[in-house]
């Protein structure tokens, strides 16, 4: 024998025994002012994360707002990125890899290519008569406006350059591309380019107002790459030896970029008299 259901009651209900409200309760399950069902908070607020706001995860169910990071956003991050690519091409250049023969195809295909003049002028961007004394320019701007551990950073970021780079051109012992000669990987005036034009920018650009304080990165970005061009054009690395240079000195310019960043939140804190 099937129990009868007992009456739900509605709105226009009379009983004696009305549902009371409960003290304490964050929601109180009652349709809302349109007549939709969906359930208020007792105080009058609106919930914090709506149901329909809540974006949905890879199975469809509502997931969590603001989505959370996973694994792939964090391998992407410049502390972990950079080894990992430094690493790749370290790898396929000393063991004779796949990426190692497409560099080798590439770099005979554009030698030569380009003014002589002007490519052999942005080789010379990373000789070190020319980069140093930028870094050192900077490095007095910072000892001035009293940044003294960036420059202290920046002095050593420069002095790891040849204490890096000439073993692991001893190490891998490539060859060049127009000569028989090894010990052209990593690029020692590619690496230089990059740690003085680059540790150059971050000394500087927090002592410059708009829009100078953004432009100063991205010159020392064509700075660098510019550098990267001449020497690949005029045949004296080849790309792949510019590039791990560039991964090189990304990780060594991290600490300097970290200490930049600290010293501008710690400022922000500091309560104006």
């Amino acid at each position: 024998m099937r129990e009868t259901p007992r009456p739900q009651g509605t709105a226009g209900d009379a009983g004696p025994e009305l549902p009371q409200r409960r003290p304490g309760s964050a929601f109180a399950h009652t349709a809302g002012a349109s007549g939709s069902g969906t359930p208020h908070r007792s105080d009058g607020r609106s919930p914090q994360t709506p149901r329909g706001v809540r974006q949905t995860g890879p199975t469809g169910r509502p997931g969590t707002t603001p989505p959370v990071p996973g694994r792939p956003a964090l391998f992407l991050s410049p502390p972990l990125a950079l080894p990992a690519l430094f690493a790749l091409t370290t790898w396929q250049v000393a063991a004779g890899g796949p990426l190692r023969a497409l560099d080798e195809r590439t770099g005979r295909a554009v030698v030569g290519d380009g003014p002589a003049r002007l490519t052999e002028l942005l080789a010379d961007l990373g000789n070190m008569q020319v980069a140093v004394p930028v870094l050192g320019c900077a490095i007095v701007l910072a000892l001035v406006r009293g940044a003294r551990r960036e420059a202290l950073y920046a002095a050593l970021t420069m002095g790891a350059v040849p204490a890096l780079v000439v073993p692991l051109k001893a190490w891998i012992a490539r060859p060049g591309p127009l000569t028989d000669a090894t010990g052209y990987f990593p690029s020692g005036h590619a690496a230089t380019a990059a740690v003085a034009y680059g540790a150059a920018a971050l000394l500087v650009a927090p002592h410059l107002r708009r829009p100078w304080s953004w432009m100063t990165p991205v010159a020392a970005v064509l700075l660098t790459t510019a550098t990267g061009i001449g020497l690949v054009l005029r045949g004296y690395h080849w790309p792949l030896d510019v590039l791990g240079s560039w991964f090189l000195c990304g990780m060594l310019l991290l600490p300097l970029g970290l200490s930049r960043r600290s010293r501008r939140r710690s400022s922000s804190r500091t309560p104006r008299c």
